[in-house]
């Protein structure tokens, strides 16, 4: 298996559970909600993903960026999230987004020999990025990161656990 394989498995993975733990949000104020006053919810995250794919892209292939009017302030590094659901874009828009820069994240991966994985990115490395498959790693990593929120979050719905068998599996 190449590394990018590895890759687009974790990439993949991850996002499956991302989407899991989003079905359980279902009106505009479950997706706006904080735990804590300030803190992350879920819609923040859906912009947030989307906002890092699109910033992960830039360093692949420019030119397939897409440009999101207002989302730095909602969704970037150190934006405020709030909990009025009128702040933000649909809920819909948003959640595509997410998945849309991805799947185009994800086609940047495909098929990359290792030698390519271990080489610098298209736009130049850095201390941070140094090479391409750093670039992916971090997207698997971040994302882990903040899904880790937005199951606080879940959790204060009265969902359980996604990886958490309910009491009948537990004690078959």
């Amino acid at each position: 298996m190449t590394l990018a394989d590895r890759l687009l498995r974790l990439l993949e993975n991850i996002r499956e559970s991302s989407e899991k733990m989003l079905d359980a949000f279902k009106t505009p104020e479950d997706w706006t909600r904080q735990v804590v006053p300030g803190t992350n919810h879920a819609m923040w995250f859906a912009g947030h993903m989307a906002s890092s794919d699109n910033f992960f892209i830039s360093k692949i292939a420019p030119e397939r960026v897409r440009q999101f009017e207002g989302w730095d302030k909602l969704f970037g590094m150190g934006s405020k999230p709030t909990n009025d659901p009128d702040d933000y874009p649909p809920v819909a828009e948003v959640h595509d987004a997410m998945r849309e820069r991805r799947t185009t994240l994800l086609a940047l991966l495909g098929g990359r020999s290792d030698a390519e994985m271990n080489g610098p990115p298209p736009t130049g490395g850095s201390d941070f990025l140094p090479d391409l498959a750093s670039i992916f790693e971090m997207a698997i990593w971040h994302e882990t990161l903040h899904l880790g929120q937005v199951s606080v979050v879940r959790r204060s719905l009265g969902y359980r656990p996604l990886h958490d068998p309910a009491p009948a599996e537990a004690s078959a």
